[in-house]
C-alpha cells in the first residue's frame, strides 16, 4: 500500500468513528469515500455499528454501499442527514471546498447542505493557500447550453473547457444527464463565496464545485516520520 492510500485509509477509519448508532449518513463519492463506506460496511457487518442508514452521492456509492449490506434512501426520503462524510479536491484555510472532480457535486452538495454536520477527509495532498490554482473549478451545464456558459465564463476571466471521457468518445456525462466545463482563473478563486453565486446565476447552469460555508470539520492524513498521523481541524 503506497503512503497517499495509507493517508486516505486513516482519515476514512477516523471519520467513521464519529458515526453512531441509528443516524443518517451522508455517504460520500471518489477513492477516500469510498473507504470510508468500505470501513463502515465493515463495522457494520461486526455489528459495531446498528440501524443506520445511508444517503449516497453517487451511482458509484450506491452500488458499493448496497453490496456492503449498507441500508439507503433516497435524499428525498431523508428530512435530515445527521452526518455527511466525503473528500475533496483542494481545501483552502478557511474551509472552502473545490469538488466535482468525479463530476457527482451536484448530488454531493445537496448531502452536505442537508446534513447537520459534514465532515471532509483529505490527505494533505489537497490542502491549499488558494482555490483553483492547481484544480480546475468543475460547472455543470446543460447539454445545449455548454457553449453559450463557456463564453459567459470567460467574459468573467476564467477559461474553460468541455470535460472529455478517458474511456469512450466523446465527453463527460454527470449522473443528472449534464456536461461539465472545467473552469481556471489565471490568478486561483479570490472569492469564493461571490464566485459560487455568480457562476451558480449563468443561465443553463446547474452548479459548480465551491463548497462555501459547508465544512464543520477536517481530517487531514499526513505522513510524519514515516508514519501517517491524522489531524482534525475544526471550524471555530
Amino acid at each position: 500500500m503506497d503512503l497517499q492510500t495509507k493517508m486516505k485509509l486513516a482519515v476514512a477509519e477516523a471519520a467513521v468513528k464519529q458515526i453512531e448508532d441509528g443516524m443518517v449518513l451522508g455517504l460520500g463519492s471518489g477513492s477516500t469515500a469510498a473507504l470510508m463506506i468500505k470501513a463502515l460496511g465493515q463495522k457494520i457487518k461486526s455489528g459495531e455499528i446498528q440501524e443506520v442508514v445511508g444517503v449516497t452521492t453517487s451511482f458509484q456509492g450506491e452500488v458499493l454501499a448496497s453490496e456492503l449490506g449498507i441500508p439507503l434512501k433516497s435524499l428525498s426520503a431523508v428530512s435530515k442527514i445527521d452526518l455527511a462524510i466525503d473528500g475533496a479536491d483542494e481545501v483552502d484555510p478557511s474551509f472552502q471546498l473545490i469538488k466535482g472532480g468525479g463530476a457527482c457535486h451536484v448530488q454531493e452538495k445537496l448531502v452536505a447542505a442537508l446534513a447537520e454536520k459534514f465532515i471532509v477527509v483529505v490527505d494533505s495532498s489537497k490542502i491549499v493557500q488558494k482555490l483553483n490554482l492547481d484544480f480546475k473549478l468543475p460547472v455543470e451545464v446543460l447539454p445545449s447550453s455548454w457553449k453559450q456558459v463557456q463564453k459567459t465564463l470567460e467574459m468573467m476571466g476564467g477559461t474553460g473547457s468541455l470535460r472529455m471521457a478517458e474511456k469512450k468518445a466523446g465527453p463527460v456525462v454527470t449522473d443528472q444527464g449534464n456536461l461539465i466545463i472545467d473552469l481556471t482563473f489565471e490568478n486561483g478563486i479570490e472569492q469564493p463565496q461571490a464566485l459560487e453565486v455568480q457562476i451558480n446565476n449563468i443561465p443553463g447552469v446547474l452548479e459548480n464545485g465551491l463548497f462555501v460555508n459547508l465544512t464543520d470539520e477536517v481530517l487531514v492524513g499526513r505522513i510524519i516520520d514515516d508514519a501517517v498521523v491524522v489531524d482534525s481541524l475544526k471550524r471555530i
